[in-house]
């Protein structure tokens, strides 16, 4: 069963990989670097901020937690036990697959953009649900970022979806801590 998913996950990310194009090269390139998304992160922080000052550390300290959890479990825990390599380090796919740019670490289940990603993603629309319009496009976001991996030969898709599962439990994990602490903790001590 395993082997049967895992030769799907390489046929699937072997045709998804061929739609490339060399003008596009360097545009999904940087794509997939935090830099290029620099604005965005400034902008949140504003709106962020803007909406409740006072209370705004508790959303960037759950962001902070979202993302050390994902990113820890997925390149600190997963990919040293799963050992599973990267396509553009497989002897397999050498001439075969598009690579542009650099590689990455040696191994690459899961994907930690991926779960960086959609952990923001997820715990910000959970944290701040009807307060900011237009959240819901960082999923957008999100899925941009994960498939700029597959496109650069970096990840199959398996690695892309579940990163972005890490990362949904990374942000619901935060999400409760932060509201479990805010509001029973917090209220403990201000009694």
């Amino acid at each position: 069963m395993i082997e049967t998913v895992k030769k799907w996950d390489e046929d699937l990310f072997l045709w998804l990989n061929s739609f490339h194009s060399e003008a596009l090269d360097p545009i999904i390139f940087q794509m997939t670097e935090t830099i290029t998304w620099l604005p965005l992160f400034l902008f949140l922080i504003y709106k962020i901020y803007r909406i409740d000052p006072k209370n705004s550390w508790w959303v960037f300290g759950g962001i902070m937690l979202t993302i050390l959890i994902a990113d820890q479990v997925t390149s600190g825990l997963m990919k040293p036990f799963f050992e599973r390599l990267r396509p553009c380090h497989d002897p397999r796919w050498e001439g075969i697959i598009h690579n542009y740019g650099r590689c990455g670490g040696l191994y690459g289940f899961v994907s930690s953009h991926a779960a960086n990603t959609f952990g923001l993603a997820v715990f910000l629309n959970r944290k701040l649900k009807g307060k900011i319009k237009g959240l819901r496009w960082l999923y957008l976001y999100a899925f941009v970022v994960s498939y700029t991996r597959i496109y650069l030969g970096v990840h199959y898709p398996w690695d892309i979806l579940l990163g972005a599962v890490m990362g949904t439990l990374a942000a619901w994990i935060s999400w409760f801590f932060i509201v479990f602490v805010k509001r029973e903790l917090v209220k403990k001590i201000l009694k």
